[in-house]
């Protein structure tokens, strides 16, 4: 009877239409970037990963960094770390994340240069960001990175641990940041923005790396699980503001995360469904604020640019989870 009921409620629930796919899919090619284009066709249409790395280049300085507005919120085309990490989370994102991989040598070789660090890693935001159109978030804060600068360092380490280790100096660096973390985790309040995601991608590569006998993660592992809950907005009506979604940590049936957290997973994706513009696709749930009116025209342009990243993600969570028809 358990069966006929679950197989009774999957062929019930709402799904995204055929018609609304072929009206995101539109959208999409006739408002996004190449770089968010080629993203699309990767993950819906059999594109080329290498089509995707070839849009990358174009945001890419010749110290190997990141930057030109590949996040679309900040217009510096100086390399950040924080641009760098976006881009190194779409080369794991389409399979290119491998060692001796020629981008993510380049990644490396920018993350050696030692700019934009201190002792806690590297920094979320960077002095020049003010000289560009931007969120306000974005405007340098040293009170705003002693906050964030844990999960940017927790991300990039975890990709330094899993694919550099023959960047030795660089390795043996993030080794240590790695230490200063997990010796932190058990008595730290705020964990920022990014901390508890990037806390779980850090777990997940020294176990893939084969690093557990090295760094000790078991506390961290205890942990997560109830950071990730409390991180995340449950009350729907706030789902409409910039508030932490399950499909921020929670991707797919296989995650961890999933077990306990069903219900709120299946409210975001009804939610995903209704809340389409029609004929389009979803709006963002921020703004620029006052730097809105100083940029007005710069945040018209990213305002497009997030909305076609964001569809790409949102379509991914509903594809996930068997909410697209035909698919």
């Amino acid at each position: 009877c358990y069966y006929t009921f679950k197989y009774t409620w999957r062929c019930r629930m709402k799904k995204l239409s055929e018609t609304a796919y072929s009206e995101v899919r539109t959208w999409i090619y006739r408002n996004a970037r190449p770089l968010e284009l080629a993203l699309w066709q990767f993950d819906f249409e059999n594109g080329s990963p290498e089509r995707v790395a070839d849009m990358l280049r174009f945001y890419q300085n010749e110290d190997g960094g990141f930057g030109n507005g590949v996040e679309p919120d900040s217009w510096n085309p100086e390399s950040s770390p924080y641009a760098t990490m976006i881009v190194a989370g779409m080369l794991r994102g389409i399979g290119l994340a491998k060692q001796g991989q020629p981008m993510l040598e380049d990644i490396f070789r920018f993350l050696e240069s030692g700019v934009h660090t201190s002792e806690r890693g590297w920094h979320f935001g960077i002095p020049s960001n003010d000289r560009y159109p931007r969120a306000p978030w974005w405007c340098y804060s040293e009170e705003l990175n002693a906050v964030q600068d844990m999960g940017i360092t927790a991300a990039l380490c975890a990709l330094i641990l899993r694919y550099g280790s023959g960047h030795t100096a660089l390795y043996e660096r993030a080794c240590g940041y790695v230490d200063r973390i997990l010796e932190q985790v058990a008595s730290r309040e705020n964990f920022g923005e990014m901390g508890a995601g990037a806390l779980g991608i850090l777990v997940q590569d020294i176990e893939a790396a084969g690093l557990t006998g090295r760094f000790e993660c078991g506390r961290v592992k205890e942990l997560l699980p109830g950071l990730i809950n409390r991180t995340i907005e449950r009350n729907v009506e706030k789902w409409a503001e910039y508030t932490p979604r399950p499909s921020e940590f929670i991707e797919s049936p296989e995650s961890g995360y999933y077990p306990g957290n069903e219900e709120v997973v299946e409210a975001e994706l009804d939610y995903l469904i209704d809340t389409r513009n029609p004929g389009g696709v979803w709006n963002i749930t921020w703004t620029w604020f006052d730097l809105s009116e100083v940029y007005p025209k710069e945040f018209a342009v990213s305002e497009n640019w997030w909305m076609a990243s964001k569809a790409i993600e949102k379509m991914r969570f509903l594809r996930a989870f068997g909410r697209i028809e035909g698919i």
